[in-house]
C-alpha cells in the first residue's frame, strides 16, 4: 500500500493558475525512485514486460534508421524519448495507481487504461508530438547549416567529427543547447500533467498550468527529478536499449509518485 503523502503546507500563490502543489525538499525524488522500484517488483512480469516491448519498438527503429541511412537523427530521435515518454508510460502510472488503491493489476488493465480525461489528454499527447516533428525538424535543419551538404559521418567517426572540426563543435554546441532548453519546456509542460489527466477529471490547460507550477515552485528538486530521468534513460539506451527494459517502468512507476507527492488533489 502506497504511503501516506506528507502534509507540507501550500504556498499561498498555489490557488492561482492550476492545482495547488507542495513544497519540496531538495531529495525527494530518490524518494519517488525507491517506490518506483517497488512497484516494479510488486508487478515485475507487467513491468517488465511493458519495458521489453519499449525497448523491443525503440531497437526495431534503430535497427530501420541504420538500413535506410538514417543515423543522422539517432540521436535526435533519442532526444525525443524524453518528449513522448510521459504519454508512453501511462499504463505503468495505472498499474502503480492500482497497487496504491490494492486494486488487482492485470495486463489489460495496463494495456487498456481508462483514463480520467481522455480527451484532454490527447490533446497533451498532439502537443507534446508536435513538440518533438519540430525538434526532429529543427535538427535536421541544424545539421544542414553546419556540415551543407556533407554526408552525416559514421558513428565511429562521430566523436572525432563534433570535438575536432569546427562545423561538429558548433553542431554539437548550438544542438546542445537548444535540445536541452526543448527538453527543459517539455519537461516543465509533462513533469505532473499527464499522470494528472490520467487519474483526475480536469481540463488540459489546468494540467498544464499545475505542471509549471510544480516545476517553478520546487526548482531544485524538480532539476535533480529531470536530470535522473534523464541519467537513467542514457544508460539503459547505451546498453544497446537492453537497460530501457528495466529503466522505463522504474521512471513511470516513480512518476505516478512524484505526481502523488506534489499536487494536492481535490476533497
Amino acid at each position: 500500500m502506497q504511503k501516506p503523502v506528507t502534509q507540507m503546507p501550500v504556498t499561498p500563490s498555489s490557488g492561482a493558475a492550476g492545482l495547488p502543489v507542495r513544497d519540496l525538499p531538495f531529495d525527494a525524488p530518490w524518494e519517488w525512485l525507491a517506490d518506483g522500484w517497488r512497484d516494479l517488483w510488486r508487478v515485475w512480469p507487467i513491468s517488465l514486460a511493458y519495458g521489453a516491448v519499449f525497448a523491443m519498438v525503440a531497437l526495431a527503429l534503430l535497427i530501420g534508421l541504420f538500413m535506410q541511412g538514417g543515423q543522422a537523427i539517432i540521436f535526435t530521435l533519442a532526444a525525443g524519448f524524453l518528449l513522448l515518454g510521459p504519454i508512453l508510460a501511462v499504463g505503468l502510472y495505472e498499474a502503480s495507481r492500482r497497487l496504491a488503491a490494492t486494486e488487482p493489476v492485470s495486463f489489460t488493465a495496463v494495456a487498456f487504461v481508462r483514463t480520467a480525461s481522455p480527451m484532454q489528454l490527447a490533446y497533451l499527447g498532439v502537443a507534446l508530438m508536435l513538440l518533438f516533428l519540430f525538434w526532429v525538424k529543427f535538427a535536421m535543419l541544424l545539421f544542414a547549416l553546419f556540415f551543407g551538404q556533407a554526408p552525416f559521418p559514421p558513428l565511429t567517426d562521430l566523436p572525432a567529427t563534433l570535438l575536432l572540426t569546427s562545423h561538429g563543435l558548433g553542431l554539437l554546441v548550438v544542438g546542445s543547447a537548444i535540445g536541452a532548453g526543448l527538453a527543459i519546456v517539455a519537461f516543465t509542460l509533462s513533469a505532473v500533467s499527464v499522470p494528472l489527466l490520467m487519474d483526475q477529471r480536469t481540463d488540459f490547460f489546468t494540467a498544464i498550468a499545475t505542471s509549471i507550477k510544480a516545476v517553478t515552485q520546487n526548482p531544485k528538486a524538480m532539476l535533480l527529478w529531470a536530470g535522473l530521468i534523464a541519467g537513467l534513460t542514457a544508460l539503459g539506451m547505451v546498453t544497446l536499449f537492453v537497460g530501457l527494459v528495466i529503466a522505463f517502468p522504474l521512471i513511470g512507476h516513480a512518476t505516478w509518485h512524484a505526481y502523488r507527492a506534489i499536487v494536492v488533489l481535490p476533497e
